[in-house]
């Protein structure tokens, strides 16, 4: 690199570094009126200038508003029935949730059901076993009573063929009790 070239290159960066300072300033320069040209018109309403509207641009204007109108309204509409909606669903997911519970409940109670009877044919069926073995044991005493008394009637039915008639049995005498001993055994 030759003298001239460095010595170009210097003055042209330092041309540079000028420019970008220049630049930076008006930066500054170009956002403090912005800054207060924004806050002028801003406080200010009457600043702005009414643009000349013709006849045609009106008529789009009021056509324009009135279909804003239109879909304001539109959007009004929605928004109740989304509205409308909203509550259904609320009170449906209610519903469900409601309707779960009491679905659980129920499926719970299907399953305890069967321990539920069991438990409640016992109740019922503990007075019926104790009648039955009351009536088993009254059964057995009577069934002993019969077979006593049929053997009773038995021996009575063997001792009275024998004799043909039935006589009543009196206490024998001391002095009988020989005559009738020997009467016996003829």
């Amino acid at each position: 690199m030759s003298q001239t070239d460095h010595s170009n290159i210097q003055a042209l960066s330092t041309e540079v570094s000028k420019l970008r300072q220049e630049l930076q300033l008006r930066d500054q320069l170009v956002q403090q009126l912005s800054q207060e040209l924004f806050r002028l018109v801003k406080g200010n309403t009457n600043f702005m200038p009414q643009p000349d509207m013709s006849e045609r641009y009106q008529s789009q204007l009021q056509t324009l508003r009135e279909q804003l109108q239109a879909v304001e309204q539109q959007v009004t509409f929605y928004q109740e029935q989304i509205a409308t909606r909203d509550a259904e669903i609320y009170q449906l997911r209610q519903s469900v949730q409601e309707l779960t519970d009491r679905s659980r409940m129920l499926e719970q109670v299907v399953q305890e059901l069967p321990q539920i009877y069991r438990r409640k044919f016992e109740e019922r069926m503990a007075p019926v076993r104790e009648k039955v073995a009351m009536l088993q044991r009254e059964n057995r005493r009577l069934q002993a009573e019969l077979q006593s008394v049929s053997y009773r009637l038995a021996l009575k039915t063997r001792t009275t063929s024998h004799s043909g008639i039935d006589l009543p049995n009196f206490p024998p005498m001391a002095s009988d009790a020989s005559n009738i001993s020997t009467v016996q055994n003829a």
